[in-house]
């Protein structure tokens, strides 16, 4: 081989080199755009539309994935007919009753003429608009009618009730009202202010009306405190953090802060806002004496709380954002995705099975460990092995995918030794995402009290109960002990 015949060979071979490795970074980009592409467009159940996808790569050559073949089509099972849900009254039949008589014409003019023999009746739902009133309290002053030589002579005048603050026009009722409106029905201040003065001509500004929520926000903290103890006391808690946008007056713009959210399944939820995710703020979220199980994603600022001195918390971590990053990396990798996809619906088809029969603690923790074991083993197994082979690239989804997995595996395990443990923490995600928090500012209107949303979000279970609640005890909440405040709060009692 001639000289200029080797140069221009290994020319062509360093060439190849380079095409392989821009088809390589070629490959990973792409996964990255369909990725970023089923967050921003991608339905809730994690599923790319691929209309969208088609509408925003128009123009651009389809590069197939050659890393793997695809993977085999099952056949499709015969559907089966859905149970029919057992039908409900159309009407709730805890709704008050105002019953309209409604008699003819003739048997009104002369009823002595006419004898009844049956009846047909037909319910309608209707609407009583809100009503604001003004509470006129009279005191009235007396003295006895038989005057006495003592000190009993003097006038006597029954005191005011108890009231959130001295001269404050609104009661209790109208306060839970307007935190009810904000905090669970997203009804800023500024639209009932502009409620109030279009519908029922009360002009009140909206300083006024955030003024009065920080007042609740103060009376409140008890109860805030009372919820998040009883959450904690039960030794399981999931926890999950979100960011929101909060306005610091002088700051210029929006800043962005975390609610932490906390949660017992079956039970209530707590919220704790904080300026910042870092690993700090879990010593305010979850209190030091805390022992028991917390149940989380893969963030790695809940490995403080594995760390604390006594060792008393232990970590269970999510099979959903497993799922999810294997998910995230079907489209490149479609069989081998696939098959940990698949793997995983196992599991979560063996826990709709002990939902469906109720299972309790102990049934669960049974089958999980004859059933889900296995697979979990599968699992971990398929994860080493295909580490080892580096038959990946690292940065590709799904390597990064079973790094994930492999890396929380320990945490990912705890659900099979303890049956009260979900498999996944969906249930506090669930929390967070339909928390519409809107105008979170961090002045007089809103961030810097959490307690306001977890009572709001009591409020959604028992809305009549913290009207009631607040109305009838507006002094316990100041007076009573925390302990007495939880006891005050249960469900029982409202």
């Amino acid at each position: 081989m001639s000289p200029r015949e080797a140069e221009l060979t290994k020319q062509l071979e360093e060439a190849l080199r380079v095409i392989a490795s821009l088809r390589q970074e070629n490959k990973l980009l792409r996964e990255k755009v369909n990725l970023l592409v089923r967050r921003v467009f991608g339905s809730s159940s994690e599923k790319m539309d691929p209309a969208q996808l088609q509408l925003l790569l128009a123009g651009t050559e389809r590069v197939e994935p050659a890393a793997e073949p695809p993977a085999e089509v099952s056949k499709a099972k015969a559907q089966q007919p859905a149970a029919r849900k057992p039908k409900t009254p159309r009407l709730p039949e805890n709704l008050p009753v105002v019953e309209e008589i409604l008699d003819p014409e003739p048997v009104k003019a002369a009823p002595e003429q006419w004898r009844q023999i049956g009846q047909e009746v037909s319910e309608q739902l209707d609407y009583e608009p809100a009503r604001y009133f003004r509470r006129r309290l009279v005191r009235r002053t007396y003295v006895p009618k038989a005057p006495k030589a003592d000190a009993e002579n003097v006038p006597v005048t029954a005191p005011l009730p108890p009231t959130l603050q001295e001269r404050c026009i609104a009661t209790p009722a109208l306060l839970a009202s307007v935190i009810v409106q904000k905090y669970c029905d997203h009804l800023p201040l500024y639209r009932q202010e502009q409620i109030l003065a279009r519908r029922y001509g009360i002009n009140l500004p909206r300083q006024t009306l955030a003024r009065w929520v920080e007042l609740a926000a103060d009376w409140l903290r008890p109860l805030h405190q009372a919820i998040k103890s009883g959450v904690m006391a039960g030794g399981y808690v999931q926890l999950d953090e979100t960011p929101i946008n909060y306005l610091e007056p002088g700051a210029g713009r929006a800043l962005k802060g975390y609610l932490w959210t906390g949660s017992r399944p079956a039970g209530d939820v707590f919220f704790d806002w904080h300026p910042s995710r870092g690993g700090e703020c879990l010593d305010t979220v979850v209190p030091v004496d805390f022992q028991g199980t917390v149940q989380c994603d893969g963030y790695g600022a809940y490995e403080q709380l594995a760390q604390r001195p006594g060792g008393g918390i232990k970590l269970a971590n999510c099979w959903a954002h497993v799922r999810r990053k294997f998910n995230e990396a079907l489209e490149g990798t479609p069989r081998t995705g696939g098959w940990f996809i698949k793997q995983i619906q196992l599991l979560y088809r063996i826990e709709s099975q002990l939902r469906e029969a109720k299972a309790g603690p102990a049934l669960r923790q049974a089958v999980r460990a004859s059933q889900s074991r296995p697979i979990v083993e599968r699992i971990k197994k398929a994860c080493a092995a295909l580490l080892a082979s580096r038959r990946f690239l690292p940065q590709s989804g799904i390597n990064r995918a079973m790094e994930y997995a492999k890396g929380l595996m320990p945490g990912l395990e705890v659900y099979l030794e303890n049956g009260g443990i979900e498999i996944d923490n969906n249930l506090v995600e669930n929390v967070t995402q339909s928390f519409g928090l809107r105008f979170l500012c961090r002045d007089a209107d809103n961030a810097e009290h959490p307690q306001r949303d977890s009572i709001g979000r009591r409020a959604r279970r028992l809305f009549l109960g913290i009207i009631k609640w607040l109305r009838e005890r507006p002094k316990a909440v100041r007076t009573l002990a925390r302990t007495d405040v939880g006891a005050e709060w249960a469900p029982s009692a409202v």
